[in-house]
């Protein structure tokens, strides 16, 4: 049997319609898993799902609105289970970064973040869990950053919200392994995608020199850890944060 056979399964990647997300559902749905993909709003997300279905043969399901958004994240989770009756895999993706120096951080702007990227992945994880929960299977994998692990000068709140997402998957992790439910991370590090789009050619070619491998990732290269954590490779492993960086760390 192959492990990275993921015919039949179910996933749901937030924010999958751009950057990190839609590399993610574009890999899991290469090798056959059923995707449903979430976006802000509905423009050119039908579109995409269905460029899934047609490219990958697999089933494809659209669903717009904001993750920050408690009231809209339930009915995403009863969509799927309409469908499917089924989840295996959520890619807890989605996420916003906009820098702040500190005594220049405003109240919009911690809002703005904190229930994003933190509060959004709790609304996620903890939907997600209920359906996982019930079957006694399935891989939840939290999109983290190498900014919630070592913090950025000028990104005080968003790496208090990926650093929450750290907290929020270790704990998950030790509640839903008796249930067998795995919880990971992943922990980008320098990833060419819309979010570093604006950054300038002097900030760029300093985080270059910051990475061992010399080179700034590319979002396929995330996905990529993130099929390990959906497919049977990774089976007994939860409770991880996976660093993806070309060496920023070491």
């Amino acid at each position: 049997m192959n492990p990275l056979d993921l015919a039949g399964r179910v996933a749901f990647v937030t924010g999958g319609s751009r950057g990190i997300g839609w590399a993610c559902a574009e890999l899991l749905a290469g090798h056959g898993c059923n995707i449903a993909i979430n976006g802000r709003t509905e423009t050119g997300l039908a579109e995409r799902a269905a460029d899934l279905a047609q490219r990958f043969g697999v089933e494809t399901l659209a669903l717009a609105g904001d993750v920050a958004r408690a009231a809209e994240v339930e009915p995403w989770y009863q969509a799927i289970f309409r469908k499917w009756r089924r989840l295996d895999v959520l890619v807890n993706n989605a996420g916003v970064l906009e820098p702040g120096l500190v005594g220049m951080i405003s109240a919009d702007l911690v809002d703005r973040v904190i229930d994003t990227n933190a509060k959004g992945a709790i609304y996620n994880l903890q939907a997600a869990a209920r359906l996982m929960t019930r079957a006694g299977r399935g891989s939840i994998i939290n999109m983290t950053s190498i900014i919630g692990v070592e913090g950025d000068a000028g990104n005080t709140v968003y790496a208090a919200s990926k650093a929450a997402v750290i907290g929020m998957t270790y704990a998950a992790a030790k509640e839903l392994a008796p249930k067998g439910v795995r919880v990971n991370a992943v922990a980008p590090g320098y990833i060419e995608t819309d979010l570093v789009a604006g950054i300038g050619a002097d900030a760029h070619e300093r985080r270059l020199g910051q990475i061992g491998m010399g080179r700034i990732g590319a979002p396929v290269d995330v996905a990529r850890a993130v099929l390990f954590l959906a497919s049977d490779l990774s089976t007994y492993v939860t409770g991880q944060v996976l660093g993806v960086d070309g060496g920023m760390r070491i």
